[in-house]
């Protein structure tokens, strides 16, 4: 709502005095010296020489044939490497574990070693290693860490209370290891610079309320393939369709709301055979109701559907007084009676699916918010109520009230590493700001420069100044705060963990448990949802999918928002009830509405409101029966085993296939005319019959057809093709020869060894908390943490606890000498 440059300084005279050294250049807090290392992992009886020779003759027998010197399969050789000494060559010999342990290697058609041998070995190896790990442990070194776009509109929330969309603020962010939090692709560019200043900008003035705000306009668009002849969650119940939108309005005053329906390809606007009407509502109360449609404007359309359509548009247009702040707006029609709508034919589901059709349902296409008009202040908003702690009554108490205002608030911006000399350089652009308007502008100028600060923007952790060069140390209680707050709530922290890491109790492990625990109770753990579960699972390509409308032709934006849904509040279930993480891929409930149960063939539910039901199908449990799970792993005409194969390996078993050569060819999509369609199958079988292209569908394969059940939007079938085609032929042989035949049978398998993903759990839960990548310096530390949480059933909270104790995330490598 926002349209207004920043006033006070310039762009690039603020990124000057914002982004300078001096800014970022506060000594570090907390203790210089070094601690003692306190072992990730326990250190395990040493192996005799026996073993070595034993496991060794192993690896010379089944792997060195291919992962020698000279052939170099996959970019390995082991010929020459003492497995008594694996702790020399811990990169090496983790991609063995990580191959072996899941069956991937020996590969089919070469001699494999049974079950035990594997498990031996494998225990072996991380014997080795975890020991090594212990005696010397590298917690890494993670560079500066830009705040995201996401971890930026939560900080803003929780410091002035003021909801702001980043996607209209910032650009996206670059990922890496599956995550968009990962500090080495955080990087910072000139134009990157100016869009966090011009952010500073806007949310400051509206956070303020800026009464110099000029009028803007907000837009808020219905996605066309969304079905309006049901009830839309949120919105009053006697309606349809529409959309209800959150937005802040930065003054008191007058604000128009408008909306348009939507038209056919040929112009004409749809619905307008019947009578219908239009609500307006803000907060839930209406604020206007329009009519349209019937005899005079379906005439009227016939003769001129351009003008017919602009008038009905201008009907829905309302100019209403409304207080600056949070609103919710909703635009929706009132729902007719069945009875009023005849069909001659069964309609589709989704009910936009025609887009030259004048008839049937009105949609509504986008509407606006423009104002402020004719402003008479900024209100009593949240956001006020957060930063004007005091008013001054004179003019004598101006400054120390801004003193205490900005000293508040430049502690939470600054995670507490703020110091005297941050605040006397705010102070600076609030007396530029008081002099150029009033009391509540110098706030305004010193919040901007707060919110463009380097030291709010980056999360910048320093070397004690006695730090020995490559030395492990453990990292201030302050900067503790800011891991942890980070990594559960994606946001800065508050001022109880402030004060417990002020205090320097915060490192104790009882009380870090314990804040750690607060922590995943408050509601904005549900950031572990939309950013960690988003991205694991790829839940955020979920909006970005759009299933080929002519084979999926009761497929919509209903449904689509109903599958994520599902999802989050599956996965939330599992944090909040602290549940243990199997229940990932094993829970017997899920969450639906009325239209994801018809989708998944549940009876006896009705409405748009999200309710727990406990599944009678098999399939449908845990991860693998996800209708978005499998709708994001799909292409959007038709399934892929490969895709759904590689998922799998990448998200459930944490190892990832080969990647792809360069001179695969295509899957051949074609058939002769004629000729009968092939199945997926046949088609896959076609493709392998290419050397190049078998050795990673023999991996990818067999998991993805276990799943072949499922279409490419997770509605269950029993043939490919629709009625006439061929029966889905779910079978197959995972690579350690386990037979499966359905997606019951391969969740089975896949959990027959529990521990491999409760560890893929661990290992993508600290990518994402440390905000880098794993290494195979990590790797003990993951298998630590899956031990201990096995005592406690391997609860949720009990992983936690775990990376927040580990050494990985509570200690830093400092800086080794530069290279010449």
């Amino acid at each position: 709502m926002v349209n207004r440059v920043s006033k006070g300084l310039g762009a690039v005279a603020l990124a000057a005095a914002c982004w300078t050294g001096v800014d970022a250049g506060s000594p570090a807090q907390g203790p210089p010296t070094t601690p003692p290392v306190r072992p990730a992992v326990g250190a395990a009886a040493p192996s005799p020489a026996a073993a070595a020779a034993t496991h060794g003759a192993t690896v010379k027998q089944y792997c060195v044939t291919c992962h020698n010197d000279r052939a170099k399969t996959g970019g390995l050789s082991l010929e020459g490497l003492d497995i008594a000494g694996a702790a020399q060559s811990p990169d090496v010999w983790e991609k063995v574990v990580r191959k072996v342990r899941v069956g991937m290697m020996p590969p089919q058609g070469m001699p494999q070693f049974d079950r035990t041998t594997r498990q031996a070995l494998v225990s072996y190896l991380t014997t080795s290693l975890d020991r090594a790990a212990a005696a010397r442990p590298d917690p890494g070194r993670k560079l500066v860490h830009r705040l995201n776009r996401a971890e930026y509109a939560n900080a803003v929330r929780d410091l002035l209370g003021l909801e702001v969309d980043p996607a209209a603020l910032l650009p996206p962010d670059d990922s890496a290891y599956g995550f968009d939090n990962v500090a080495d692709v955080l990087g910072i560019s000139p134009v990157l610079l100016e869009r966090y200043i011009s952010a500073a900008g806007q949310v400051s003035a509206l956070a303020v309320g800026d009464p110099e705000i000029g009028v803007a306009s907000e837009t808020f668009r219905v996605r066309q393939d969304q079905s309006q002849d049901r009830h839309v969650e949120g919105l009053p119940l006697g309606t349809v369709g529409g959309m209800l939108a959150k937005t802040t309005l930065p003054l008191d005053g007058e604000y128009v709301i408008q909306a348009k329906l939507f038209r056919t390809n040929l112009g004409a606007m749809r619905g307008l055979e019947y009578p219908h009407q239009i609500e307006v509502t803000v907060d839930g109360a209406r604020v206007h109701l329009a009519s349209f449609g019937g005899d005079a404007d379906f005439k009227a359309s016939l003769a001129n559907p351009t003008v017919a359509g602009d008038d009905v548009d201008g009907r829905t247009r309302v100019r209403v007084k409304l207080p600056a702040g949070p609103h919710e707006i909703g635009v929706a029609f009132i729902e007719r009676a069945p009875t009023q709508n005849s069909w001659r034919l069964q309609p589709f589901v989704r009910s936009s699916h025609d887009t030259f059709d004048p008839t049937g349902y009105p949609h509504i296409d986008v509407f606006t918010v423009t104002g402020p008009y004719n402003g008479t202040g900024p209100g009593d908003t949240p956001s006020r109520r957060q930063i004007f702690s005091c008013r001054p009554a004179t003019a004598a108490e101006e400054e120390p009230c801004a003193r205490r205002i900005v000293s508040t608030l430049v502690r939470r911006a600054y995670r507490g590493m703020d110091t005297a000399e941050d605040l006397q350089r705010l102070m600076a652009f609030y007396a530029t700001g008081r002099k150029a308007g009033n009391f509540e502008r110098g706030v305004q100028l010193a919040l901007q420069r707060m919110l463009a600060s380097a030291k709010f923007v980056l999360r910048i952790e320093r070397d004690p100044a006695n730090a020995a060069v490559g030395s492990v140390y453990r990292i201030s209680d302050l900067e503790l705060a800011s891991r942890l707050s980070f990594f559960l709530w994606s946001s800065i922290p508050d001022d109880q963990l402030l004060k417990v890491a002020a205090s320097g109790r915060l490192r104790q492990p009882e009380v870090l448990k314990l804040e750690t625990r607060r922590m995943l109770a408050d509601p904005k753990a549900q950031a572990l949802v939309t950013n960690f579960a988003g991205q694991w699972l790829y839940l955020r390509n979920l909006k970005n999918m759009v299933p080929l409308s002519t084979t999926f032709v009761d497929f919509d934006d209903n449904l689509r928002r109903a599958l994520a849904q599902e999802s989050s509040l599956f996965f939330q279930s599992i944090v909040q009830e602290d549940r243990n993480v199997l229940d990932l891929m094993t829970a017997d409930y899920t969450f639906v509405n009325e239209r994801l149960a018809k989708h998944y063939g549940i009876d006896n539910v009705y409405g748009s409101h999200f309710r727990r039901v406990t599944l009678a199908d098999d399939a449908r449990r845990g991860l693998l029966g996800k209708g978005a799970v499998l709708m994001v792993s799909s292409h959007t005409d038709r399934t892929s085993p490969v895709v759904r194969g590689k998922w799998v390996l990448d998200n459930l078993l944490s190892a990832p296939p080969p990647p792809m050569p360069n001179n695969v060819p295509p899957l051949d999509e074609s058939a002769p005319v004629g000729a009968k369609v092939m199945t997926m199958r046949e088609r896959l079988e076609k493709h392998r019959a290419n050397p190049v292209c078998a050795s990673c569908h023999r991996i990818m394969d067999p998991i993805g057809f276990a799943m072949e059940n499922f279409d490419a939007v997770g509605a269950w079938r029993a043939r490919e093709g629709g009625t006439f085609g061929s029966d889905i032929d779910a079978s197959g042989v995972l690579l350690d020869g386990t037979p499966i035949n359905g997606v019951s049978s391969l969740r089975q398998a896949l959990l027959r060894d529990p521990e491999i993903f409760v560890a893929t759990v661990v290992e993508k839960l600290m990518i994402y908390s440390l905000g880098r990548g794993v290494s195979a310096a990590d790797m003990p530390t993951v298998r630590a943490v899956v031990r201990n949480s096995a005592r406690q059933n391997y609860r949720f909270s009990s992983i936690v606890d775990g990376i927040v104790a580990s050494g990985a995330f509570q200690m830093r490598k400092a800086a080794e000498p530069e290279s010449e």
